[in-house]
């Protein structure tokens, strides 16, 4: 959950204060101009030249990659307050993924790899951090795959949703509350399965008084038991 001891994890408002140029005066904000973007509009697509870091200031991304058979693969969905395309800062010449808008108005702060790198300099715990940030991204690929090799269907989605508690969640008293903005298509997406699957599990987690899952949050009653 959001605390000390996620090192890696940064509080969106937080974030985006620190880097967005629009929000560090007017000298930092000069010139420069958010991004809006339409529901399913592209940010950028695979082999474009990786050159630019974003945050996404409202509404959602997704990032994916398409397979040799043209198959969509789902990464990751960030909300505001978020970075993506941040392997641009390790040499990356082209994209590997896509980034697309979820939302009706989503709006991207674009910045340059030369402002993110100066950011860096000035600011040596952001570095850390955010190299923290790159490294745990990297570990959950890691996982994600495993996942999908050697793990059914059932887990995969309980893990899924575990780590979205252990990792956005706010405790309510001895309950944990993650804000969701995610559909049962969204989940199958990201944990390779089916939607009838994902409503499946989660129909047997609430029976199970182990959740409580609407359009807007999910209750997790108590996070250890969720198996």
């Amino acid at each position: 959950m959001n605390d000390g001891n996620n090192l890696w994890y940064f509080e969106n408002v937080d974030l985006f204060g620190v880097m967005c140029p629009h929000k560090l005066g007017a000298a930092a904000g000069k010139d420069h101009v958010m991004m809006e973007f339409g529901k399913d509009e592209f940010i950028y697509f695979p082999n474009d030249a990786s050159d630019q870091i974003y945050l996404v200031a409202e509404g959602r991304v997704r990032i994916g990659n398409y397979s040799e058979d043209g198959k969509e693969n789902l990464k990751v969905i960030l909300g505001k307050g978020e970075l993506f395309g941040e392997l641009a800062l390790s040499g990356e010449g082209k994209r590997n993924d896509f980034a697309q808008a979820m939302d009706k108005e989503t709006i991207v702060c674009q910045m340059t790899i030369d402002h993110m790198e100066e950011l860096m300099r000035d600011d040596q715990s952001l570095s850390l951090k955010l190299l923290k940030l790159v490294g745990f991204r990297l570990k959950k690929m890691e996982r994600k795959v495993n996942s999908l090799v050697f793990k059914d269907a059932r887990t995969r989605i309980v893990e899924f949703l575990k780590e979205l508690g252990e990792e956005k969640g706010t405790k309510v008293g001895y309950e944990v509350m993650v804000k969701n903005h995610l559909t049962h298509k969204d989940i199958a997406a990201l944990t390779g399965t089916s939607r009838q699957t994902v409503t499946t599990v989660l129909n047997e987690l609430k029976d199970q008084n182990l959740i409580n899952i609407d359009r807007r949050r999910i209750l997790f009653r108590d996070l250890e038991a969720l198996a």
